[in-house]
């Protein structure tokens, strides 16, 4: 509210300059690029908030208002079930999909079984397993996205966190189905990145997709972790920053006020897409979506000066 008020006496200022005609020292251009930054760094940390929002939707509500008959599926079949990535068979409009997802908890005692979201090794594992079955039927592939990142805990380290987010990496790139992936709320570093490669990717209106949180970079960049804000602006995680780069296709509106003041209406957005983009992909010869896939992967983070 403060810099929206500084804009607004500048705006005065200048009209008031330009009538005297008095000649500006430059201090005054000075000041408005500090205010405007000012302001993009309190809108980027709105984004922020709202996405960590405590009544913001996750992955099951969004399930149970687009698809139908959700069968979850366990296991990695190599070590355990990981409740923080949750998976199985739906229907969409009549159509067999394959669902892969990011699970927070509401409750300390959910937030605790579900790890606040983050996942061991075995949650990756078993979303390849999952993956692999949908790729055997031509089940198309949907994942929502909605983590911190992945678990660092020494157990998780010890089962080889690093490895089972590598080789989804590699995986998912090549498997020979669609693959639609939707950030509805925290899209973190690595754990994000293993059930996120896809032939689409989208980023609900209020959500963030960054290599590392905020509070993270502040604390090694800018050695104040204090400076969470002025980190969030500096890492260019909103969804209009990433669009802008292409690393998603597209951006999905919220409500006024985030996607937790009218989840019916959000669902109905994200369900128009997937129905949108199955139609399309899976008119589409395996190899050569597969191709177009790597393609797409490829041309993320290069950078042309003309």
């Amino acid at each position: 509210m403060k810099t929206e008020l500084l804009q607004e006496r500048i705006i005065e200022l200048k009209k008031l300059i330009l009538e005297s005609g008095i000649e500006s020292s430059g201090e005054l251009e000075q000041l408005e690029v500090k205010v405007l930054s000012a302001s993009k760094t309190e809108q980027t940390w709105k984004q922020v908030e709202l996405a960590r929002h405590s009544e913001r939707p996750y992955s099951m509500d969004y399930i149970e208002r687009i698809f139908d008959n959700f069968t979850e599926l366990h296991g990695d079949r190599a070590y355990a079930d990981d409740p923080a990535i949750i998976g199985g068979l739906a229907f969409l409009d009549g159509i067999p999909v394959t669902i892969i997802a990011n699970q927070k908890g509401r409750s300390l005692k959910e937030n605790l079984y579900r790890n606040h979201g983050m996942a061991n090794p075995e949650g990756y594992r078993k979303a390849l397993r999952l993956a692999k079955n949908a790729e055997k039927f031509q089940r198309p592939i949907i994942s929502f996205v909605d983590t911190s990142g992945a678990y660092p805990g020494l157990g998780s380290e010890e089962r080889g966190i690093g490895e089972a987010i590598a080789r989804n990496l590699r995986e998912f790139s090549q498997l020979k189905t669609p693959i639609i992936c939707v950030i509805i709320g925290e899209g973190g570093s690595g754990g994000a990145l293993g059930i996120s490669v896809g032939d689409k990717i989208y980023m609900l209106e209020n959500a963030i997709y960054s290599v590392i949180s905020p509070e993270g970079c502040a604390s090694i960049l800018l050695r104040d972790a204090a400076k969470a804000k002025d980190a969030a602006a500096m890492l260019r995680i909103t969804s209009k920053d990433l669009k802008s780069f292409n690393v998603i296709n597209g951006i999905i509106a919220e409500p006024p006020g985030g996607a937790h003041t009218d989840p019916d209406s959000t669902a109905a957005s994200i369900k128009k897409v997937l129905l949108n983009d199955i139609a399309d992909l899976q008119n589409r010869n395996p190899t050569v979506l597969v191709r177009y896939r790597n393609q797409k992967i490829r041309k993320i983070g290069h950078w042309n000066e003309n």
